[in-house]
C-alpha cells in the first residue's frame, strides 16, 4: 500500500509542490548496511546516516540515499550545482559567486515547497553534507594563510529525492520518494505520483534481493604505515605558542589539532563498517561523494533545529576508557572532579548558551544537562545540553551560522581562538571540525561536528584529532589525548 492515495495526493498537490510518497514494509530481516549494499551499490553518490544514542543505546532512526538529483559543491567563493536533466545525465547547471553561501543554500531550498505527510515522517529529504572548517571565513573574518594540500571542496551536499528510513523501535522501514510537480496541472501531478511510484518500487525490488558482497581488497590483516603531518616537538611548540596567548589574556582555551595518514586498498564502506563496530557514537555516517568518501562516528551535536527548538550538546573534559566496569567509574569520578576538565567544559557549555542566545527568544535558553559522563569505545566525556526556543524571524540557516564552528572544536574566545589556530596549524582544516548533517524539507536542521571521523580520498585515508588546550595543560598529556581520539580512527584502517 502507498501513502498518500491518489486521490489525497491531488487534494494535496493544491498546497505545495513536494509531496512525500512513501510504502512501509517490515524490516526485520534488513539492516542499514545491507539496505545501503543493495541500493546504493557502486553509485558515486550516497549517504548512510545511523545513530546510537549515549550509553551505546541504538537510536530510533536511519536513513539511506543516493542517485542525487542535484549536488550542490562550494570551493573558494563559488558555489556549483550539478542536477539529473530529462534523459537522467548529471551535470553542471549553475555556478554562483558567493557571499553568504547558507543564503544560497537556503535560496536553493526554497522551490521546495513541502505539502503533507512530513509531518508524520521523522526524514523525508533534504540537503545531505558536510560544511568544512573554513567556512566559518565566511561569517567571521579570519585569516586562511595556510596551504590547500588536499585541495578537498569547502562543502559539499546532495540531495536525494528518494530514500529509505528505517525505524529501529517498529521494526519497520519506509520507502521515501518526494514527487516534484513542475506545474499547478493535474497532469503534472498524476505524472509525479506515477514516477514516484515507480521509484519506490525499484527500491523495493533491490531490497527483496541479495546484497551484493563488498569487494574485499584485502586478503588478510596487513600493517598500515601511518604518517604524521606534524612531529610531537612540533605539537609540543604548538602547545607552549598557545599557553603563551592565555597567559596575555588573548584567550581562554584554543583547540589544536594533528592530521595522520595513511594509504588504504579497503573500500571506503568497509572502513567504515569496520569504524561503527569499533566505535559506535551518537552519530555515524557515511558521505559518499564520488573519489571523496566521510565515515564518521561523531560523538557530539553541533546544533539541531527541529520543530522550532534549537539543541546544543558540548563535550568538553576526555579520558580514556578502564579496562574495567570499577575502573570506569573511577575514572567517571575522576575525570568529574578534575579542577582543570570541569573548567574547561562549563566554559564551552557557557559558550554554546551564548550560540543559541543569538537565534533563541529571550529567556528561553535554558540547560536541560549538565556535567554527565557518556562513555564511549575508547574514550569517556563530560556531556552537557542546552536547548532554546527559536525566534520567529530565525531559521535552520540562522541556527547553524550562529553556532558554526562549535566553541569545542575552536575555543574562547572563538573568533580569536581561530586566529590562533590559523596561525599556529601548518595545514588547512579542510572537513575535519566543521558539520555534518542534513538541512531537511520541513526546514529542520540536524548537524554534528566532523571529529573522529576518516577522509578517504582515492588511496589516502586522512585523520585529523585535536586536543583543548588552557593554561595548565600539559603538551605531552595533549598530545596523548590527540592519539586516544585518532584510536578507533586507526582501527579502523
Amino acid at each position: 500500500m502507498f501513502f498518500p492515495s491518489k486521490e489525497d495526493f491531488l487534494k494535496l498537490a493544491k498546497k505545495g509542490n513536494l509531496i512525500p510518497v512513501y510504502r512501509e514494509i517490515i524490516g526485520d530481516l534488513e539492516t542499514p548496511v545491507s539496505a545501503f549494499l543493495k541500493v546504493c551499490g557502486e553509485s558515486d553518490y550516497g549517504y548512510l546516516l545511523e545513530s546510537v544514542e549515549g550509553q551505546e543505546k541504538i537510536a530510533r532512526y536511519s536513513f539511506i540515499g543516493c542517485r542525487p538529483q542535484a549536488v550542490l559543491k562550494i570551493g573558494g567563493r563559488v558555489l556549483e550545482i550539478f542536477e539529473t536533466d530529462n534523459t537522467g545525465g548529471f551535470g553542471l547547471t549553475q555556478t554562483i559567486q558567493l557571499g553568504d553561501p547558507l543564503l544560497e543554500l537556503k535560496k536553493f531550498m526554497s522551490k521546495y515547497r513541502l505539502a503533507g505527510s512530513g509531518e508524520s515522517l521523522r526524514f523525508c529529504g533534504g540537503l545531505v553534507g558536510y560544511f568544512g572548517y573554513g567556512m566559518a571565513r565566511f561569517f567571521e573574518n579570519i585569516p586562511d594563510k595556510n596551504l590547500d594540500d588536499k585541495g578537498f571542496p569547502d562543502a559539499l551536499f546532495m540531495l536525494s529525492d528518494t530514500l529509505i528510513v528505517f525505524d529501529h523501535f517498529s521494526r519497520k522501514l519506509k520507502i521515501i520518494s518526494c514527487a516534484f510537480l513542475k506545474d499547478n496541472s493535474k497532469n503534472a501531478a498524476l505524472k509525479a505520483y506515477r514516477e514516484a511510484l515507480k521509484k519506490i518500487e525499484t527500491i523495493t525490488v533491490k531490497l527483496d534481493a541479495n546484497a551484493k558482497k563488498p569487494k574485499n581488497k584485502v586478503k588478510a590483516k596487513r600493517k598500515v604505515e601511518i604518517k604524521f603531518a606534524i612531529t610531537k616537538k612540533d605539537f609540543t611548540n604548538m602547545v607552549n605558542k598557545a599557553k603563551d596567548y592565555i597567559r596575555r589574556g588573548d584567550i581562554i582555551q584554543v583547540v589544536l589539532s594533528q592530521v595522520l595518514s595513511a594509504k588504504t586498498v579497503q573500500s571506503p564502506f568497509g572502513i567504515y563498517r569496520k569504524l561503527r563496530g569499533l566505535n559506535p557514537s551518537a552519530y555515524m555516517f557515511y558521505l559518499r561523494f564520488k573519489d571523496l568518501h566521510l565515515a564518521g562516528s561523531s560523538p557530539e551535536m553541533l546544533v539541531r533545529c527541529e520543530e522550532g527548538v534549537v539543541t546544543t550538546r558540548p563535550i568538553a573534559g576526555t579520558s580514556p576508557r578502564g579496562e574495567t566496569e570499577e575502573e570506569d567509574r573511577r575514572i567517571e569520578n575522576k575525570l568529574l572532579n578534575n579542577p582543570k576538565e570541569k573548567a574547561e567544559h562549563i566554559m564551552l557549555v557557557d559558550l554554546g548558551r551564548n550560540d543559541l542566545g543569538r537565534v533563541s527568544k529571550f529567556g528561553s535558553v535554558k540547560i536541560t544537562e549538565f556535567t554527565r559522563i557518556e562513555r564511549y569505545s575508547h574514550v569517556m566525556h563530560i556531556v552537557s545540553e542546552v536547548r532554546g526556543k527559536l525566534k520567529n524571524s530565525m531559521d535552520s540557516y540562522d541556527v547553524l551560522r550562529a553556532c558554526f564552528p562549535a566553541g569545542t572544536v575552536s575555543g574562547s574566545p572563538k573568533i580569536r581562538a581561530m586566529e590562533i589556530i590559523d596561525e599556529l596549524e601548518n595545514f588547512r582544516r579542510g572537513p575535519y571540525a566543521g558539520a555534518v548533517g542534513y538541512f531537511d524539507f520541513s526546514g529542520n536542521l540536524d548537524t554534528c561536528i566532523t571529529i573522529r571521523t576518516i577522509l578517504i580520498n582515492k588511496d589516502m585515508a586522512y585523520i585529523q584529532a585535536g586536543a583543548g588546550i588552557v593554561a595548565d595543560s600539559e603538551a605531552q598529556r595533549e598530545y596523548q589525548e590527540t592519539l586516544n581520539k585518532a584510536k578507533a580512527q586507526l582501527e579502523a584502517l
